[in-house]
């Protein structure tokens, strides 16, 4: 028994050592020089790329190498990454944290903190990864976050690496929508960790990085405000469950720019209490299209303003531009803009639905989020004749307002026939004729309008 004591504690200091040698072996001079050039912190947008800013010379670099990473993506490197977000934290002129290009680095659920002296670079040029799946994540770390960014203040994430989700074994948990036994969901633990989360912070960049197969969303912003996304490419198979590229949630100014999102799930999701979203050039599928929503879940109260997609692609999708509510809710969307989009074979590239449910056994309910001032503007493409081109199907008690459609041809992507749209409770106009032509639309206003008290913001 004593000999067998004694060879454990032998092969774990050996594997310590291994780790230490790999530390200093395998750290290439060269390349680790290479990424010590400086770069940029990145404006307010429209901004330049990184490279062609000219930061401070003297700005401080943070290489999560020196504070003891392997990154060969087995040893654990979490410790290592939280002592160098500590330090670049307290800092107090702003500095870069650094995961050097040409390793791979395994970090375990962890939460990074703020508020920090001064702004932070986070700077990936390598990959990052999490455990393995649900079996080898840590019981005690929670199964709803990967990697989270709690109050920060002037922080920008950016850089060519990959943050690799490692999502599939998740995807495949007999709770998922049909992974269970001859192809049914079963009950029982569902959690999933979304990649990266923002909460609670503000002024944030997000640029130039590679992310693919979250667990869960890949990237979600919870109660920020002035955010900055951009040139990100986001990718997961077009069948995984819940894998929205990007969500927001009571969130305010924000902009999207200049990305291509491949999922399984929405591409770009907005949730309650969010306003002063501006999206563009977007190429979105496919996926399940850019979604406001789902909303009043629960028999909630949302709030949705000043909305805008445009010059934008969405292709090989469920949906293309959509706004969802459960009946019961309470509240607003107003404000919405979609204009300039292209569809490429999309079953529903126009939609409102006010009675969204997951299931068969949803109660009719006679309150709901009230839907208005949405304008549809230069929307052309094809559709898949399985669904009509355009659905508007608003709340029996709560009827959609102020909808407008100009220029938008939708047209088969098979076929010749033109499918109908379909209007219930829609009261809009059409200032150019439309393909196929809304004949649908009720003249004028409800007898009675809901009255709600939110003051809608410009």
């Amino acid at each position: 028994m004593i000999f067998m004591l004694s060879l454990t504690r032998i092969c774990l200091i050996s594997i310590t050592f291994l780790c230490f040698l790999q530390l200093h072996a395998r750290l290439d001079k060269h390349t680790y020089e290479k990424q010590l050039l400086p770069i940029s912190l990145i404006s307010l947008p429209p901004s330049p790329s990184p490279e062609a800013l000219s930061p401070s010379a003297n700005a401080p670099f943070f290489n999560v190498k020196s504070f003891g990473a392997v990154g060969d993506g087995v040893c654990d490197d979490t410790q290592a990454f939280k002592l160098a977000w500590d330090t670049a934290c307290q800092a107090e002129e702003s500095g870069t944290l650094l995961v050097p290009n040409g390793y791979i680095f395994m970090i375990q659920s962890t939460i990074f903190t703020g508020p920090c002296k001064s702004g932070i670079t986070f700077k990936v040029g390598g990959t990052i990864v999490p455990p393995d799946g649900p079996d080898s994540w840590p019981r005690n770390s929670s199964k709803r976050q990967w990697l989270v960014f709690y109050r920060i203040n002037g922080m920008s994430m950016q850089g060519n690496g990959l943050i690799d989700g490692r999502g599939e074994k998740w995807w495949n948990l007999p709770c998922k929508p049909h992974k269970g036994n001859d192809g049914t969901t079963l009950p029982g633990p569902c959690d999933s960790p979304v990649a990266i989360r923002f909460f609670m912070s503000s002024n944030l960049t997000v640029q130039g990085l590679k992310i693919k197969n979250s667990a869960q969303f890949h990237f979600r912003f919870d109660n920020c405000q002035n955010v900055l996304i951009d040139r990100l490419i986001i990718k997961s198979p077009a069948l995984s469950p819940n894998t929205d590229g990007i969500h927001i949630e009571n969130t305010n100014n924000v902009n999207i720019y200049n990305s291509v999102i491949s999922n399984g799930d929405d591409c770009v999701s907005i949730g309650a209490g969010c306003y002063n979203v501006n999206i563009r050039n977007i190429t979105c599928g496919p996926s399940h299209g850019i979604s406001i929503g789902s909303l009043g879940s629960h028999n909630s109260r949302a709030c949705v303003s000043n909305i805008t997609v445009t010059e934008s692609v969405i292709k090989h999708s469920d949906n293309g531009v959509r706004i969802k509510t459960w009946q019961g809710g309470e509240g607003s969307v107003s404000k919405v803009t979609f204009s300039n989009i292209h569809m490429d074979i999309v079953r529903n590239p126009i939609i409102i639905d006010q009675y969204y449910c997951l299931s068969k056994n949803c109660i009719n309910q006679s309150t709901a989020v009230s839907v208005s001032h949405v304008t549809y503007s230069n929307i052309k493409g094809t559709y898949d004749v399985r669904s009509p081109a355009m659905r508007f199907a608003c709340s029996d008690s709560v009827p959609c307002t102020n909808l407008t459609l100009s220029e938008v041809e939708l047209l088969p992507a098979q076929g010749y026939i033109l499918a109908t749209p379909f209007c219930w409770n829609a009261y809009g106009t059409m200032h150019t004729l439309t393909i196929p032509p809304v004949l649908c639309f009720l003249d004028g206003n409800p007898p009675m309008l809901p009255q709600d008290d939110d003051v809608i913001r410009d």
